[in-house]
């Protein structure tokens, strides 16, 4: 890419620590995308030989080579000072996913002293650090001791009211307990500091320790949050690291005192500059020395500011971890979901926060089914799109299933395996095969739906009363102001504590990231499921057409999480200017977050006369054009689930076609059989043996989807003879993207493209599968089946 011009506006820099990828953004003031850069660790940094930018061993355990980081730093530097002007760089926000950095004593108690002379990763070696490989977000091998520790707190309830949050593998006491017990003595006693992977990046744009922001803080299970504000604005009060909590992670109150110096102070305010750029970067690569370098946060927050949600809106993020984030106004922690502070607010403003929904069994699953039941992506999104809900035409038939392969958090943590039901009858399979795609898909969204509703209950969202659910109508009848449906007599009779066909407490839209979402069947499942318009990033739209296969954007394509960051840095950056022309510390005439990136995006789309955001710099062209009508799809993970030893490859689906002419609205003689296994891409003639170039692997997440799920190989540079291993077979068969719909300006001029509509109809089909699904799964959770 050709350097940018050396004078003009000011930019804004976000950097994005994912699984498989160290990405940047940069934006203008008027916040259009004006550079991408990024540094893939598979292909740029081959000698760690990581797949997906990770090492995965047998117990679920998934890690990754910190050094790695620090030289892909490098790397990412080095590219931006040759191919943008950094003086230009007013502001630096970035994210990472979740994991951690144990630093080894030796350098501790300040930041290491760096020559400007000499790249970073001459200079912090992996011996730098305790522990060279870290877990990453993926990795469940601690998942134990994660339900060790909520049961010395006292069960889920107790903990979560304690700290937060209730058990799960990610949390960094449960981490902590993991290397504490497992790991040598070695690995504990050496180390000096630990950050997670956030603060790491912070501190190596800034040259000194970075304490900890608050939203992460509140994820590690360790944070005690003071919700009662000090001041009449609702100004936060001091929160504590729960030495009760620490004690326990580090077996004696003496080790515990260790870990909280370990971890350092928390930064409380979000919503101000953390301090100004490294002398390091100024003198090796330019960078001026008034640069501000802000807060840094988590991958799927990050990600979560980029699309600047609204009151009952709800984020839908489809990764190795699928999540739903949604603005949230009172502190009130359950083991229900996870609540966070919102990672851009001032110590002056009114709290507010963000509640999480997650699921650990999200892309290893689908994957695994597409491995099972289909030879290709297209496939498995046909055979979802022609299947009819619930699995069955009938109505008192209906199937589920769910694929719980991985530990996950209440109220499944103590459940694994595969289960299958028919009738309401537990099965080992379906009698249709063909059904399993629908079935799985559903219950992942499904679960979304009924932990909503639980969650809305507590009131921890505030006001419901009409949602704002625009064009969607609402459901006859008045609602609380906790969304609690007052036809009581309803609920009641299904079992349930809320009304499933009362839409009205739903999101009023669903904004949808990563690469799952591209699937037309998958966007239109979540509208059908919350009755609510889909909306997806015009960024990942486009990236689609290039990199169909991938989580991670296409070449010249941003990343949500490092976009996020970059807006961030220019939120900051305009209060910092305001406060010193205004003399307030607040900044004068700025708002909120969401607010003031709304009126920039609002400005910018007046003076460019409409025209819609910039979705990527210098990319390839695509194969179906752009955002707009011909907006593409792609394939969130490879030719296989990380769990098999073989891959199917892609061909045309001769059975799907044939199955689509002649079951029309899939007749009953549709499911009169199962497939075999010619039918099921089974045959030996199409199976080949995974190889070097063609295994995929599990990677992190984030984001609100931001870091990468599965990889693929590239279909037309394949390499060998045909027929033999790792030939690339001709004539692949590609998804049917989904289509941008008419999209008001409100949306577009923000960067958002419908992709699906609420549909009423198919959202009471699914209000009348809820209470099977609520019973069946609350079955699983007691250990009834």
């Amino acid at each position: 890419m050709a350097p940018g011009p050396k004078t003009g506006p000011a930019l804004f820099l976000g950097l994005e620590l994912a699984t498989d990828q160290l990405r940047a953004s940069i934006v203008d003031e008027s916040l259009e995308l004006v550079g991408v850069e990024c540094v893939d660790f598979d292909t740029e940094l081959p000698e760690y030989q990581t797949q997906g930018g990770i090492f995965t061993t047998p117990g679920d355990a998934y890690t990754t080579p910190v050094d790695m980081w620090v030289k892909a730093l490098d790397f990412l530097l080095e590219k931006l000072t040759r191919n943008h002007d950094v003086t230009r760089i007013k502001s630096i926000g970035g994210c990472a996913q979740h994991a951690l950095v144990w630093w080894k004593s030796t350098p501790i108690p300040s930041f290491p002293a760096l020559d400007p002379r000499l790249p970073f990763h001459s200079q912090l070696p992996p011996n730098t650090f305790s522990l060279p490989n870290t877990p990453v977000a993926q990795d469940t091998s601690a998942h134990t001791h994660a339900l060790a520790l909520e049961a010395l707190l006292g069960g889920p309830d107790l903990m979560a009211a304690r700290v937060g949050t209730c058990a799960n593998a990610s949390l960094l006491a449960a981490q902590l307990l993991r290397v504490r017990e497992s790991w040598t003595s070695d690995v504990w006693s050496r180390t000096g500091k630990i950050q997670l992977a956030s603060q790491f990046l912070a501190s190596m744009v800034v040259g000194e320790w970075v304490n900890v922001g608050e939203s992460e803080a509140c994820a590690t299970g360790t944070w005690v949050h003071a919700s009662a504000g000090a001041g009449a604005q609702g100004a936060p009060g001091l929160g504590r690291w729960d030495e009760g909590v620490l004690e326990i992670v580090g077996g004696s109150r003496e080790e515990g005192r260790r870990i909280r110096t370990w971890l350092g102070d928390v930064e409380v305010a979000g919503g101000r500059k953390a301090a100004h750029i490294s002398r390091y970067l100024c003198e090796r690569y330019g960078f001026e020395p008034d640069t501000i370098v802000t807060p840094f946060t988590s991958d799927y927050l990050s990600s979560y500011l980029s699309l600047c949600p609204s009151p009952g809106d709800a984020v839908l993020s489809f990764g190795p971890m699928d999540t739903l984030l949604t603005p949230a106004q009172h502190y009130l922690p359950t083991r229900l979901y996870s609540l966070f502070p919102h990672p851009a607010q001032d110590a002056s403003e009114k709290r507010r926060y963000i509640a999480m929904l997650s699921s650990r069994n999200a892309d290893v699953p689908r994957a695994l089914v597409r491995d099972m039941y289909t030879k290709s992506w297209s496939a498995f999104d046909r055979l979802v799109a022609i299947v009819p809900p619930g699995g069955s035409i009938g109505l008192d038939d209906k199937l589920f299933s769910f694929w719980l392969l991985q530990g996950d958090s209440y109220p499944l943590s103590h459940v694994k395996g595969i289960y299958r039901f028919e009738t309401g009858i537990k099965v080992n399979e379906f009698r249709d095969l063909r059904a399993n795609p629908r079935c799985l898909l559903e219950s992942q969204v499904l679960s979304f739906r009924f932990r909503w509703s639980r969650m809305i209950a507590t009131g921890v969202l505030g006001s419901n009363i009409n949602r704002s659910r625009g064009n969607v109508a609402q459901a006859p009848g008045p609602t609380s102001p906790q969304g609690q449906n007052p036809r009581s007599n309803i609920a009641s009779s299904l079992g349930l504590s809320f009304d499933p066909y009362d839409y009205s407490p739903l999101p009023a839209r669903i904004l949808v990231t990563g690469a799952a979402a591209n699937f037309p069947s998958v966007a239109n499942l979540a509208g059908d499921v919350f009755n609510a318009p889909v909306f997806m990033p015009s960024t990942q739209v486009d990236s689609a057409q290039v990199v169909p296969h991938r989580n991670a954007p296409a070449t010249g394509f941003p990343g949500r999480a490092s976009l996020g960051g970059a807006y961030f840095a220019r939120w900051i950056w305009g209060k910092e200017r305001s406060s010193a022309i205004g003399g307030s510390s607040t900044g004068r005439g700025l708002g909120g977050f969401e607010e003031e990136i709304r009126r920039l995006h609002g400005k910018r789309w007046v003076a460019s006369g409409g025209n819609p955001l910039r979705t990527n710099v210098n990319a390839p062209l695509g194969g179906n054009g752009g955002s707009g009508a011909n907006s593409g799809t792609s394939t969130p993970y490879g030719h296989r689930s990380g769990l098999g030893s073989t891959v199917f490859v892609e061909e045309e689906e001769e059975e799907v076609e044939e199955m689509e002419r002649a079951s029309g609205i899939l007749a009953s003689s549709v499911f009169a059989g199962g497939f075999a296994d010619r039918d099921l891409g089974r045959d030996i003639s199409r199976m080949r043996t995974l190889t070097g170039s063609t295994l995929d692997t599990v990677t992190s997440s984030g984001s609100i989807g931001p870091s990468t799920a599965f990889t693929t190989p590239d279909l037309n540079a394949g390499a060998g003879s045909p027929g033999g291993v790792g030939a690339v077979v001709p004539q692949t068969t590609t998804l049917t993207p989904v289509t941008a719909l008419p999209t008001s300006d409100a949306e577009a001029q923000i960067g958002l493209a419908k992709v699906a509509e609420a549909d009423v109809d198919a959202f009471m089909t699914y209000a009348a599968i809820v209470p099977e699904y609520c019973r069946l799964e609350g079955m699983l959770c007691k250990s009834l089946v």
